[in-house]
């Protein structure tokens, strides 16, 4: 997951930093030098961030010579609320 999935994935839930830090169980400081390009969190923490937005209904499309994105999953438009 890059750092701009990850603010487009928060983007297409309505989730705030916040949200995604109760979601994931991970530091908010953490998320956000990551979105800000400050810092690479540990492949680990990526995980789970990654995990708690698919858990939301988000998909990661992988780069495939046209960039990576992400999207609802099963072309659902209505996030999973916490």
């Amino acid at each position: 997951m890059t750092r701009g999935q990850c603010r487009a994935a928060r983007g297409l839930l309505g989730w705030t930093l916040t949200d995604l830090a109760n979601a994931s169980e991970v530091n908010l400081n953490t998320i956000s030098k990551f979105e800000r390009g400050d810092n690479t969190p540990r492949p680990s923490t990526l995980k789970v961030l990654q995990r708690a937005l698919e858990d939301a209904g988000i998909e990661f499309i992988p780069g495939n010579g046209k960039g990576a994105g992400v999207r609802f999953a099963h072309g659902s438009e209505t996030p999973i609320l916490r």
